[in-house]
């Protein structure tokens, strides 16, 4: 069998030559599910446009479906037929930030499936930035519904080897590419309503956005409050390692204290515990340094779990840049937090 046509327990391994992408593309026009590349995280593709291929997205991942999915575009021109009603707003940020990191809730079109959003009347969409994923979805010749490709709950995948890990034998193929350089998913802004909303923070900050419509940005809440989210990641428990995660906020020097007080506490009972210590590299920007941190928090995540330890300490990081995004997630992965 041909290097770029491996399988694991049936699920298809394809390298990113076009060849193989072309094949990709035909497993999605028959119905189909393709893990592919993005410059996020691997997203779980499926046609758009196709009812069942979508609610096939929900059974492999074991996804709530009442938790809503993003539309990827490989044109400009494909928006009309995903979205209506489209704002300037959205054009002024279209033209800025794609293909990129940004998604945007619009009012959703007839021809989008509503199991894609949820049965809300709204849609997610975006352009990644990511010769795979754009090649992908233009030979497909559909829009691609497409969530994180993990296992519900668990850490996003920035690599082929986390799909695998979570999927294999529950989807059709998976394209083998470059880590996914972002390493946190896209960041989802609503612009349904009388002002912007931020959704989700992810791999675009709120700081740029700001700055680019003139006007502060809200973010929006999470949990319990939230009865139809409008965009993933607003709901559920996410990216949770196989240990459980304390997370630890407050003054740097009394988290700093507790963190290395647990850790003694737990080593000595045995425990096996692993690290999340945001330390400040001289000379970084807060924003250059919350970018590090997060291209490499979910593979860090995962790496603990292939250590097996018992245990996750973790620090909270500033806010600035995509420090956002990494708090986000580092919260929805705790299963504790304490405040000091």
């Amino acid at each position: 069998m041909s290097r770029s046509m491996i399988r694991i327990k049936g699920t298809l391994l394809l390298s990113d030559h076009k060849n193989s992408i072309a094949r990709a593309a035909r497993i999605i026009r028959r119905g189909g599910l393709v893990a592919f590349p993005t410059e996020t995280v691997y997203g779980l593709g499926a046609s758009a446009t196709d009812t069942e291929a979508v609610k096939k997205i929900f059974t492999a991942k074991g996804r709530p479906p009442d938790n809503p999915l993003i539309v990827h575009l490989s044109d400009q021109k494909q928006l009309r037929s995903v979205a209506r009603e489209i704002p300037d707003t959205a054009y002024l940020l279209i033209e800025k930030y794609w293909p990129g990191p940004l998604s945007l809730v619009l009012q959703r079109s007839e021809n989008i499936s509503e199991v894609v959003s949820a049965g809300l009347p709204t849609v997610a969409v975006r352009m990644p930035d990511h010769r795979v994923a754009l090649n992908l979805i233009r030979l497909s010749r559909v829009p691609i519904a497409a969530p994180s490709a993990n296992w519900s709950g668990r850490p996003s995948p920035t690599d082929f080897r986390h799909v695998l890990e979570d999927l294999s034998g529950r989807i059709d193929a998976v394209i083998k590419s470059n880590v996914c350089a972002i390493g946190v998913e896209s960041t989802v802004l609503d612009l349904t309503g009388s002002e912007p909303v931020i959704l989700r923070p992810g791999g675009l900050s709120r700081e740029r956005l700001e700055e680019t419509l003139g006007c502060h940005i809200r973010l929006a809440g999470s949990g319990a409050n939230i009865e139809q989210p409008s965009s993933p990641g607003m709901r559920y428990r996410h990216y949770s390692p196989l240990a459980p995660l304390i997370l630890v906020t407050g003054a740097i020097n009394r988290r700093r204290r507790l963190l290395n007080s647990l850790a003694c506490h737990y080593n000595r009972k045995g425990f096996v515990v692993g690290m999340l210590n945001f330390t400040k590299q001289p000379n970084f920007s807060p924003e250059i340094e919350a970018g590090l941190l997060a291209a490499k928090l979910f593979q860090t995540l995962r790496q603990l779990d292939a250590r097996k330890v018992d245990l996750i300490l973790a620090e909270e990081t500033e806010t600035a840049g995509l420090g956002l995004a990494v708090m986000n997630r580092l919260r929805k992965a705790a299963a504790r937090t304490i405040k000091v």
